[in-house]
């Protein structure tokens, strides 16, 4: 499935082992590390984001290269995680990132997540500013990183 945004992006649902999502994957384990000192260590099933019970997606520029990545795995109870949420470097502040939770949302939605939940870390405070500007509030804190101080955790209805 392939969903056009703009002119200059288009969302595909991909495998999470998909090469480019893998591709991009490693960069944003390499950002945590260098972020947290060590890359994202919480268990990971790809089959979490297959569908009906989750979704994976790259988001591709206009030249075809990929340049996002995100997805979400449903938790139960209408909640939907979002998970690898990822801008390229070298096209961030374009206003992607935007593009591509607004995506994940409406997808979930129609998957029939009622709310959508995150987790992401203090050292990422770009990542809390988005979600938050976003429509996110704080939400009790959930899963691997429930008891990391680093962690905050936001949460949005999406009715």
């Amino acid at each position: 499935m392939t969903t056009p945004t703009s002119p200059a992006l288009a969302i595909r649902v991909v495998p999470y082992d998909h090469p480019d999502a893998a591709l991009l994957i490693e960069e944003v384990q390499a950002l945590y590390a260098q972020r947290y000192g060590i890359h994202d260590v919480s268990p990971t099933d790809p089959a979490e984001f297959e569908a009906p019970d989750g979704l994976f997606a790259v988001a591709y520029d206009a030249a075809g290269a990929p340049v996002a990545t995100g997805g979400w795995r449903m938790l139960g109870e209408g909640r939907a995680e979002v998970r690898r949420m990822y801008v390229r470097e070298s096209v961030r502040r374009r206003g992607l990132a935007r593009t591509v939770l607004a995506w994940l949302e409406e997808s979930a939605r129609a998957a029939g997540a009622t709310t959508m939940v995150l987790e992401t870390g203090r050292p990422q405070p770009e990542a809390i500013a988005l979600y938050r500007a976003s429509g996110y509030t704080d939400v009790s804190p959930f899963g691997y990183y429930a008891e990391d101080p680093k962690s905050v955790f936001l949460g949005k209805p999406l009715t």
